[in-house]
């Protein structure tokens, strides 16, 4: 059983940063991806970003890019999410997840989910 654990959401001001941390372990297959999802109050889980299992495919939503960066350590287990220039509009519950390729993140696991709140 695959657990991931997220860290590193709270309260930021308006035009602040914040990094997101999400640590893999249990029985991972030997190559996966990860990504981050959001769901704000009253609205659909989105797609955020996403990284390959080496590291050199990312892809992110239009509506954070420029302002966010995924990356991946080189143990390759943990994933980071640094947000910059923080909307209220980014407020929502941040979702880790983990599957074989970039494009079934939705089907795969998932971590418990950290709180981001910016303020106006």
């Amino acid at each position: 059983q695959v657990r991931l654990v997220e860290s590193g959401g709270g309260l930021v001001q308006a035009g602040g940063s914040l990094r997101l941390s999400c640590a893999a372990s249990g029985r991972t297959s030997s190559r996966y991806a990860m990504g981050w999802f959001r769901q704000a109050p009253g609205k659909e889980r989105e797609f955020v970003a996403a990284i390959s299992w080496s590291g050199g495919v990312t892809d992110y939503a239009d509506s954070v890019k420029g302002r966010f960066t995924i990356s991946r350590d080189s143990g390759k287990n943990r994933v980071a999410l640094q947000m910059n220039s923080l909307k209220p509009e980014d407020t929502a519950v941040y979702y880790c997840a983990l599957a074989g390729t970039i494009a079934t993140l939705n089907e795969g696991s998932w971590g418990q989910g950290t709180q981001v709140t910016v303020s106006s």
